[in-house]
C-alpha cells in the first residue's frame, strides 16, 4: 500500500541516525543538516511469519513493509524558503514520527543553544499551525466569493473554517480538535499538517536507553495531557546495533545494554499502528508473506492488495487465525476443528488473519 511515515525534528536531533536503522536506505548525517529528503522503505519486524514457518515449509518468509521519509530538519521561523518545500514533504506523508533531541553533546551544537525537548516540540508545532493558518484562511477567502451569491453550504465552511483559524491562533493542532463528521468535511481537502497523527520519539544517550532521562520524563509530562505515543530510543546505540552482521552479535549488544529487542523495533511498530495498518498472512509452499492493510478493510479490498484481479473477481474468502492455525498445527486440522472459515465479500479482515481468495475473471 502507497502510505508513508515521515521522520520530523529539528536539525541535530539525531533523526536521520535513527532513519539509517530502521530504513533499507541511508541518508546522510552532518550537523548542518540535510539539503533534501531521504526516501526509504521499511521492514516491519512479526515473529508470527517465523511460526508459521515452523508448521508450513516454504521456500521464502517476505515481510509487510511501508514507506519512510527523513525530512530535512526545521528550524524556528524556517516555514518561508526552502522550509515551504520541507513543509511540502510533510504534506505528502500519512504519518509523522517527531524525533526530539533528549541527549547532552558539546560537539553538536542545537539549533536554539539549549536541550529541551519541550521547546522543540512547540517549536514545530508552530512552524506547522502557521502553515495550516496559512491554507485555512486561503479557503475562508475562496469560501467569502461564494457565500456571496447565497451559497448556504460556503457560509457553513465558514463558520467552521473560522473557528479552525481562532485554534490556530491558539496555538492548537487541528488533531485535538472535536469536530462533527459534517464539519471535518470542510477540512478534508486542505490536507492540513497538524491534523497528521504523530508519535514522539525521544532520542536519548547510551546510559538512558533503558529508563530514559530527565528530558525524556519532561516530555512524557508534556505529552501526559495530550494522548500523544512517545517511545524511548538511544539513536547512537541503535546505529552500533544495526551496524553488526551476525545475530548473536546484536543479542549480545542488546543484553548488555539491557534490551530485549532494538528499540527501533518498536518504533517500526508503533509507527505501523500509528498509520492505522494491521496485517494478514498468505501461507504456502512457495511463500509465507505479510500483507498490509488498512483497518477495516473488507475481504475483497483484502485481495485487492494482493492483485488487483482478486478483487475483481472475487468470490470467497477462506480464513484460518493465526492462534488456531499455531496451536493446531495444520489447515487440515483446522477443518477437522471447526476453524476453517469461508466468508463473503462483507467480512471485515482481521490482523493475523491467514486468507486464501477464491475468485475468477
Amino acid at each position: 500500500m502507497a502510505l508513508q511515515c515521515g521522520i520530523i525534528g529539528l536539525v541535530n536531533t539525531g533523526k536521520t541516525t535513527i532513519f539509517n536503522c530502521i530504513s533499507n536506505t541511508r541518508g546522510e548525517t552532518n550537523t548542518f543538516g540535510a539539503s533534501r529528503p531521504n526516501l526509504g522503505m521499511i521492514q516491519v519486524p512479526d515473529s508470527r511469519l517465523y511460526e508459521l514457518e515452523k508448521y508450513q515449509k516454504t521456500e521464502k518468509v517476505i515481510h509487510t513493509t511501508f514507506e519512510i521519509v527523513d525530512i530535512p530538519g526545521l528550524t524556528r521561523g524556517g516555514s518561508g524558503g526552502d522550509g515551504n518545500r520541507f513543509l511540502a514533504e510533510v504534506r505528502n506523508t500519512d504519518a509523522l514520527i517527531h524525533v526530539l533531541r533528549c541527549f547532552d553533546d558539546e560537539n553538536v551544537p542545537h539549533a536554539d543553544g539549549s536541550v529541551d525537548p519541550v521547546r522543540d516540540i512547540e517549536t514545530i508545532d508552530l512552524e506547522l499551525q502557521l502553515k495550516d493558518l496559512e491554507s485555512v484562511e486561503k479557503k475562508i477567502q475562496r469560501l467569502e466569493k461564494a457565500s456571496r451569491t447565497g451559497d448556504k453550504d460556503a457560509k457553513r465552511g465558514i463558520e467552521v473554517l473560522s473557528m479552525v483559524r481562532q485554534h490556530f491562533e491558539n496555538f492548537g493542532n487541528a488533531r485535538d480538535l472535536a469536530l462533527k463528521d459534517e464539519e471535518r468535511k470542510y477540512l478534508d481537502d486542505m490536507f492540513l499538517l497538524t491534523m497528521k497523527p504523530v508519535l514522539f520519539v525521544c532520542n536519548v544517550d547510551q546510559a538512558s536507553a533503558t529508563g530514559g532521562n530527565s528530558y525524556s520524563h519532561r516530555v512524557r509530562e508534556f505529552l501526559s495531557s495530550r494522548g500523544s505515543e512517545m517511545i524511548v530510543i538511544a539513536g547512537t546505540l541503535e546505529a552500533e546495533i544495526a551496524d553488526l552482521a551476525e545475530a548473536a552479535d546484536r543479542l549480545e549488544f542488546l543484553n548488555d545494554a539491557g534490551l530485549t529487542e532494538p528499540g527501533v523495533n518498536r518504533l517500526v511498530r508503533s509507527a505501523y499502528s500509528l498509520l492505522q495498518l494491521m496485517t494478514f498472512f498468505t501461507v504456502g509452499p512457495k511463500e509465507i508473506r505479510a500483507w498490509t492493510i488498512k483497518k477495516g478493510m473488507t475481504a475483497p479490498q483484502a485481495a485487492g492488495v494482493i492483485h488487483s484481479d482478486l478483487e475483481r473477481g472475487f468470490i470467497r474468502a477462506e480464513i484460518m487465525k493465526f492462534d488456531d492455525f499455531i496451536r493446531l498445527g495444520s489447515e487440515h486440522a483446522c477443518r477437522e476443528a471447526g476453524r476453517f472459515f469461508v466468508e463473503g465479500k462483507g467480512y471485515v479482515v482481521e490482523d493475523g488473519d491467514i486468507l486464501h481468495i477464491r475468485f475468477n475473471i
